[in-house]
């Protein structure tokens, strides 16, 4: 097999790794809603407790919760990841960026992926392996 014909056949598994890395990123993200709302693997540091209802923090987990799954699930992919980019931008100028101008800093580093990864699949879609692929036909 020579080297053109073993970069077209990667090139060809492209759709299906866009659902793999949609699928990942989305159950490592919504661990960080879980963690918030229901303190689970873990609460929130120091105490490893729960956000108070209805806190930012807590609006926050239930976006990650809920967004987080649709995403994992492939459902409504498109505007849950705008969504979710939306809300790891307020995250990143909110929380990080007062703290220090470098993101490896101001601990930024996982919400300014978040946003840019939430984006692109906002514009990219779910991949063939989703819900919303099987509700296309």
């Amino acid at each position: 097999m020579n080297e053109t014909r073993v970069v077209a056949k990667w090139i060809s598994w492209a759709p299906q790794l866009l659902s793999i890395f949609r699928i990942v990123a989305a159950a490592i993200f919504v661990t960080s809603g879980t963690m918030k709302v229901f303190a689970f693997p873990a609460g929130i540091p120091p105490d490893g407790g729960t956000a108070p209802v209805m806190s930012q923090a807590w609006i926050g987990g239930v976006l990650e919760v809920v967004g987080g799954l649709l995403v994992l699930v492939g459902l409504f992919t498109r505007p849950a990841a705008f969504i979710l980019s939306g809300e790891m931008a307020v995250a990143y100028f909110q929380f990080h960026a007062p703290g220090s101008f470098w993101p490896t800093i101001n601990q930024g580093i996982p919400a300014i992926l978040y946003c840019f990864l939430f984006l692109y699949l906002s514009a990219a879609g779910p991949g063939p392996w989703s819900l919303d692929a099987r509700r296309s036909g």
